[in-house]
């Protein structure tokens, strides 16, 4: 099941894989797919497209960069009501990894998931070379929370108009300048039976809650037992990790080195991808070389 109808211009997944209970996962890779595995996965109510640009520089530096979509999202299956844990979604990341041969890849991950990556390495489920953590920590601004999900609950009945839906992300994203051309939104949106434009999500994954406490309480525990490479990258005008729980998470964290994005909020990578890319690059080439 999906959203709706794709839109003339949606991009089409390079790659379908088998994900955990057999959900179809959708992604897209750059780069020599015998060099070093870094998968990338995007934060919730995004894409595998958020991760573009920055795959295309990975894939340039010597790296085999893959971005799917988490299922529920994008051009994967749905999963249903009760099917969007983080258990699910490790083993969905579990699967991707195995499918593409590799068993130490660097995992990169924004928001929901940078928390998927997190629990995968610090509860060792999965043997990753490397860790970079998007925006993303145990500890995050309640208020910074609440205005992601207060953005993807708006509309459930869908918007009239791809104009509508630009003023929403824009009004959530007030620092962006709005882009002239709406067909950008084309992967954003699905055309529902109703004729409206509805997000690309499932509907029933709004239903968890990545902010409750036992969750926050699982991603600490996991932080405490990282023993690799760990890069957290933050945006400078983020609402969602503050500078507070960025320096948390660096006590709990020693090894982990750390870069500020000035000018990008918490979607980092969409916001500043020049400095993004090039940071990740950067440490990416000292901790694991995209050849042996």
């Amino acid at each position: 099941m999906s959203a709706g109808e794709r839109l003339p211009g949606t991009p089409v997944p390079g790659h379908i894989w088998n994900g955990y209970e057999g959900i179809k996962i959708a992604g897209d890779t750059w780069g020599n797919p015998q060099n070093q595995l870094v998968i990338l996965q995007h934060g919730g109510g995004q894409t595998r497209h958020a991760w573009k640009g920055a795959g295309e520089t990975l894939g340039l530096a010597g790296y085999h960069a893959v971005a799917f979509d988490a299922r529920g999202h994008g051009d994967s299956e749905w999963a249903g009501e009760g099917n969007y844990g983080a258990d699910k979604m490790v083993e969905d990341l579990i699967r991707v990894s195995r499918a593409l041969g590799s068993n130490k890849p660097v995992l990169v991950g924004a928001s929901m998931g940078g928390g998927t990556s997190l629990i995968s390495v610090g509860e060792k489920h999965l043997t990753a070379r490397a860790l970079v953590m998007v925006d993303m920590a145990p500890r995050i601004e309640v208020e910074g929370q609440k205005k992601i999900q207060d953005f993807m609950n708006q509309k459930p009945e869908g918007f009239n108009s791809l104009e509508e839906v630009a003023q929403a992300i824009s009004n959530y994203q007030p620092h962006r300048k709005r882009p002239r051309k709406l067909d950008g939104l084309a992967k954003n949106v699905r055309l529902a039976s109703n004729g409206k434009y509805v997000w690309h999500w499932d509907p029933a994954r709004r239903l968890n809650k990545p902010g409750a406490p036992d969750y926050r309480q699982r991603l600490h525990n996991a932080a405490n037992n990282l023993d690799l490479p760990v890069l957290l990258v933050r945006g400078g005008l983020s609402d969602v990790l503050s500078e507070e729980g960025a320096q948390d998470f660096l006590r709990q964290c020693p090894q982990a080195e750390y870069v500020n994005v000035s000018n990008a909020a918490h979607m980092v990578a969409g916001d500043r991808n020049d400095i993004f890319a090039e940071s990740v690059v950067e440490f990416l080439l000292r901790v694991a070389p995209p050849t042996s």
